[in-house]
């Protein structure tokens, strides 16, 4: 096996947040399932590390992507626990595409498609650092951004979600933004 990125104990937790992010921008705070996003990415980075030895790619991009995968796989799962009785192949299908979709916002939300290695490895630090930032806000301002931006939701579904009016959630989603905009700045600075 040649690789130049081990998918070792070390080189997935760095993705930790990263997977965080991803779970957050598909599962809602007080999801009526009580599936937590940390449960699903703890699972993935076990099963990551269980499997290392599967992983054929060369950078971080493959390694993301490899962990995406996993995730997108283990949070289906968990979505259709609690919907045994009412298995439906097409649901199933439609959840995995809901979730993938959902996961392609976060990563739209930094940059557009690049193809060289150098632009990718650029691309997965910025993801990187935004869940890192994002983990790091206040929850209700995390909770507002990730509703939001990631998930596409209006003002009025996010004020209604947290039981606020729409100027306290604009007011949380222009703290977080400004907060979040500072901390990734704090990070690429030397």
């Amino acid at each position: 096996m040649n690789q130049s990125v081990p998918a070792s104990g070390p080189q997935v937790e760095r993705f930790r947040e990263y997977l965080c992010l991803l779970a957050r921008a598909h599962l809602p705070p007080r999801h009526p399932s009580k599936i937590e996003a940390s449960d699903i990415v703890q699972q993935t980075l076990l099963e990551a590390y269980e499997q290392r030895g599967a992983f054929r790619g060369q950078s971080d991009g493959e390694l993301a992507g490899w962990l995406k995968q996993m995730l997108v796989h283990n949070l289906a799962d968990a979505l259709r626990g609690g919907q045994r009785a009412k298995r439906d192949v097409r649901r199933e299908r439609s959840l995995e595409a809901a979730i993938e979709d959902s996961f392609c916002r976060a990563e739209d939300w930094l940059a557009a498609n690049e193809a060289s290695p150098s632009q990718q490895a650029i691309r997965i630090e910025q993801l990187l650092q935004l869940a890192d930032g994002l983990a790091r806000l206040p929850d209700e301002q995390r909770n507002a951004v990730v509703l939001h931006h990631l998930q596409g939701w209006s003002l009025a579904q996010v004020a209604d979600h947290l039981q606020r009016s729409e100027p306290a959630v604009a007011g949380l989603l222009r703290r977080g933004l400004k907060k979040l905009r500072d901390l990734m700045e704090d990070e690429g600075e030397p």
